[in-house]
């Protein structure tokens, strides 16, 4: 079992890190309800700018892997027929299918966070400070569909919103927060 908080291995019966406890929460002895206690204490929701930093380390990564997993490095656009004679519809396929894995997979991991995220100290959870599941991960990347649609408004909600929620955020019922160590 790992703390929501930070990540670290903790006790199968402990409900949040002793670590992340003594520095961030005032300890309460008895039953207290660290869930509730923790939500309101640790609850700093990421804002719009640092997401799009994020995505554009994300971008330039996936970039970089998709270039290297398909075997050539910045494909000018003159010569996009003679570098894939088996079509430009496989290669665009092959990149969708690459950052559905890679932001399914690591958002829906133990670190909640893609590299970009990771970098700078946010998090993927669900509405309750949870981890979010593979399926929802997957609906929260293709949801980004939709945020992009018209004029990229669905993204831009996120620096609006009372929770900094993008559209796909509010489709998949998830939120983006600082994670605090």
């Amino acid at each position: 079992m790992y703390c929501r908080t930070c990540g670290k291995a903790i006790a199968e019966n402990a409900e949040i890190c002793v670590n992340f406890a003594s520095s961030n929460l005032q300890f309460a002895s008895g039953n207290t309800n660290l869930s509730l206690l923790t939500k309101q204490t640790i609850t700093e929701y990421a804002g719009f700018w640092r997401r799009l930093v994020a995505f554009i380390i994300d971008s330039f990564l996936l970039y970089i892997a998709g270039s290297i997993i398909f075997g050539k490095f910045f494909l000018p656009l003159i010569f996009f027929k003679k570098l894939f004679p088996f079509g430009l519809n496989k290669f665009f396929f092959s990149y969708i299918v690459l950052g559905w894995v890679y932001y399914a997979l690591m958002e829906s991991s133990v670190k909640q966070a893609t590299l970009g995220k990771m970098v700078l100290g946010i998090i993927v959870t669900d509405l309750e400070g949870k981890r979010i599941s593979f399926a929802r991960a997957t609906g929260r990347h293709f949801a980004k569909i939709i945020s992009g649609i018209i004029l990229y408004i669905g993204f831009i909600m996120a620096g609006f919103t009372d929770k900094k929620q993008a559209l796909h955020d509010i489709i998949a019922d998830s939120l983006v927060v600082k994670r605090y160590k």
